[in-house]
């Protein structure tokens, strides 16, 4: 990508950001090709942004599509630029990174959210509640980052092995966590594709392994957190991981 094209595409957001009053978030927007994976970076500081577009634009696999410094702009942008990903900042401009990511749950659900923040990993797990996918400290290395992008895109969680075990373990010990009726309760069909999304298979495998479509799934994953009462596909991956070990265990 060529760095004049990208100022001047930038420049053209920053215009276009002065014309909506309600909001002085500045969006800029680059091209990718079919074969790469689009993401929407959203971050208060310009130089962060700048970091993480060279780390991502020299994988031939991804490409950041959009940029934006704050939610409201990262709300637009998740719908004009149709991201397969975002990265997203808990610290914003012009909001709470966590509201930010409910809005997005509401108004993007199919969108994967991984965060990449400097706040403790303590505020993980209320990300994960608010529908990111995956945490990454800004102090991990740079192939973390790379590692949750694909993670997450592949529909799969993805935090430190230390936060891991720790949110298993509080999960495990939640009352109704993995209620072996409300389990009973899935079809046949229902309950392979919880097994699977418990095994860490994502979306795209699980399809081919039961030789149904992606939509199918998705469709058997929506039906499987309606019956489970689960909030969101943060809250359907962890029940199957801690249901599946739950079954190994016994």
């Amino acid at each position: 990508m060529m760095p004049q094209k990208g100022r001047l595409i930038q420049k053209t957001y920053e215009l276009e950001s002065q014309a909506h009053q309600e909001d002085d978030t500045p969006v800029s927007e680059s091209a990718h090709t079919s074969g790469e994976k689009g993401i929407l970076v959203v971050d208060d500081h310009p130089i962060v942004r700048q970091g993480l577009k060279m780390l991502i634009d020299q994988e031939p696999d991804l490409a950041v599509c959009a940029e934006a410094e704050g939610a409201a702009g990262a709300l637009r942008a998740a719908e004009q630029s149709e991201p397969d990903a975002a990265i997203v900042d808990l610290s914003l401009k012009d909001g709470d990174g966590l509201e930010l990511l409910k809005d997005m749950r509401v108004r993007s659900p199919n969108l994967p959210v991984l965060v990449l923040s400097w706040r403790d990993e303590s505020f993980a797990e209320r990300a994960l509640r608010a529908g990111a996918m995956g945490y990454v400290s800004k102090k991990e290395e740079p192939e973390r980052v790379l590692d949750g992008i694909r993670a997450v895109l592949a529909g799969r969680l993805y935090v430190s092995q230390t936060l891991a075990s720790d949110l298993i373990t509080q999960f495990v010990k939640r009352p109704d966590a993995a209620d072996g009726s409300a389990v009973r309760s899935l079809s046949d069909r229902e309950l392979e594709v919880f097994e699977l999304l418990g095994k860490g298979i994502p979306t795209s495998r699980i399809a081919k392994v039961l030789h149904i479509s992606v939509k199918t799934v998705e469709s058997h994953r929506g039906r499987i957190k309606r019956k489970l009462n689960l909030a969101n596909a943060t809250e359907l991956v962890m029940h199957a991981v801690q249901w599946v070990q739950s079954q190994d265990g016994g």
